[in-house]
């Protein structure tokens, strides 16, 4: 089984979109293929065997739509997770996109950093066995079947708090998590933990991850809670 770097392929003919989502991809840790063609994403398909696809239904050529429901009907890529970005948002517009075969349906204009959120999501989902065997954002590496982690390629010592706070960020990175929602999440009786236990944990977290150096990836939002973000600001 293959471990660590995801591949996608993005087919985008908006080559400023596609530098964009090219660019939040790579820093989560992904390996990024882009074409702006529907027929050559067929022959990449094959070529880099992507764990995920990321396809605008508005390209030149085969349509995006009509590239997923072709890559559906072959038995190698019929379970291949598939994001539709698409600037149709219309209700009948997003059913047609699923029923076609997409795993998730995002719409232009938006964000980023939530397309990342959701194909992590995809990926949990629709392929659970690439998951569980490494979490990885931003240089960090969390090997489940190792319980190893490491940090651009040096290893983290974590006590098991730390690890499940971590490892959770990790399984949603970008995504803002109250003091109270930790609680309930990592550790397994919080109605004997008080909320400052979490920032505790916060900290020596953020002193683990940082003893090689390197900026700090767990962003403290004011009146809300800590995020796993690479571009945290304390």
């Amino acid at each position: 089984m293959r471990t660590g770097i995801k591949r996608l392929l993005l087919v985008e003919d908006d080559r400023a979109i596609a530098d964009l989502v090219k660019f939040h991809f790579t820093r989560a840790g992904y390996t990024v293929t882009s074409t702006p063609s529907g027929e050559e994403a067929l022959i990449l398909v094959d070529e880099i065997r992507p764990d995920l696809i990321v396809l605008d239904w508005m390209i030149e050529g085969i349509s995006g739509i009509e590239l997923c429901r072709r890559l559906r009907r072959k038995p190698a890529t019929a379970n291949l997770p598939i994001i539709m970005l698409t600037a149709r948002g219309e209700e009948d517009d997003r059913l047609r996109g699923l029923e076609t075969g997409a795993d998730d349906y995002v719409t232009k204009p938006f964000s980023p950093k939530e397309l990342v959120v959701r194909a992590g999501a995809v990926l949990r989902r629709v392929r659970p066995a690439l998951a569980a065997e490494m979490l990885d954002y931003a240089g960090l590496e969390m090997d489940l079947a190792a319980h190893r982690v490491r940090r651009d390629g040096q290893s983290i010592s974590l006590g098991p708090t730390e690890y499940r706070l971590l490892r959770h960020f990790l399984e949603n990175p970008g995504r803002v998590f109250s003091r109270q929602q930790l609680l309930e999440t990592v550790w397994p009786h919080s109605e004997d933990i008080e909320l400052r236990t979490v920032d505790v944990h916060i900290r020596r977290l953020r002193m683990a991850l940082g003893e090689h150096g390197g900026a700090d990836l767990v962003r403290t939002v004011r009146s809300a809670g800590y995020a796993l973000d690479s571009e945290a600001v304390v």
